[in-house]
């Protein structure tokens, strides 16, 4: 079974809008465990503009499913994340100019310095996971550094999915769907997990969640989106109804 991580990042987006209590992400962490979900996304960006130190120490001990903290390769964060020990840390590129997470991370460019992250992280006895396109060459990087699990950003078959009308048999979709498949593969080869993430929602999900080898997905916006009308709990639930209909 696929397990879901959900990302509750936008909660504190809508909290930090009017620099206020609420929305609680903490709360919003146990709505979504009540409505299965197996692990809790949060990312701690540099410019703090949703997720805050706080909510992730809270978050730490308070909530009791996994937690996958995901962050730039800083040493303020590095500490950070040593000091409070969740279960993964998923390194990701940052921009301070992007909305959300653009592209995968550059591993293959930066390996020195990303082992030795890893190294330390690795031996606090936390999982380390790096945020990448579906690229072999990135893949092959990341086993080189120690990573244990790679997510493979699905955010290009997401555009596509959109963009040809949700028509999963279009040459374009099923060109990045293989893409994605093909990564997978390698990505297990390479002794690692498979995960993806990135713009995932209730239309396009299933045809991720039905790849071979795929042990987690980490779904946010839509789930938060769908959450303003049905509630987090409810919309947690549709979405692991829908990985239930064809995970492997």
């Amino acid at each position: 079974m696929v397990e879901l991580g959900v990302n509750i990042d936008h909660v504190a987006t809508l909290r930090q809008v009017r620099r206020s209590f609420e929305p609680d992400p903490v709360w919003a962490a146990v709505e979504a465990h009540l409505g299965g979900a197996d692990g809790i996304t949060v990312h701690l960006r540099e410019d703090r503009r949703h997720i805050q130190k706080v909510d992730v120490e809270r978050l730490r001990t308070h909530t009791q499913i996994k937690l996958n903290l995901e962050m730039a390769a800083t040493d303020e964060l590095l500490d950070f994340s040593l000091d409070i020990k969740p279960e993964m840390v998923m390194f990701v590129p940052e921009g301070r100019e992007e909305i959300t997470t653009e592209g995968g991370l550059n591993i293959y460019k930066n390996t020195g310095m990303l082992s030795k992250f890893v190294k330390k992280l690795r031996d606090k006895g936390i999982i380390v996971s790096v945020f990448i396109d579906a690229e072999i060459d990135q893949i092959k990087a990341a086993a080189e550094i120690g990573a244990e699990v790679c997510e493979i950003h699905t955010g290009p078959y997401a555009r596509v999915f959109h963009e040809k009308g949700r028509d999963v048999q279009s040459a374009e979709v099923s060109h990045e769907l293989r893409k994605i498949a093909l990564a997978g593969e390698e990505i297990i080869k390479n002794g690692m997990r498979f995960n993806a993430g990135h713009a995932l929602n209730y239309f396009n999900v299933q045809h991720i969640a039905a790849l071979d080898g795929l042990r987690e997905l980490h779904i946010g916006h839509a789930i938060i989106s769908r959450s303003v009308f049905v509630g987090i709990r409810e919309g947690v639930r549709e979405m692991k109804r829908l990985m239930r209909e064809v995970s492997r």
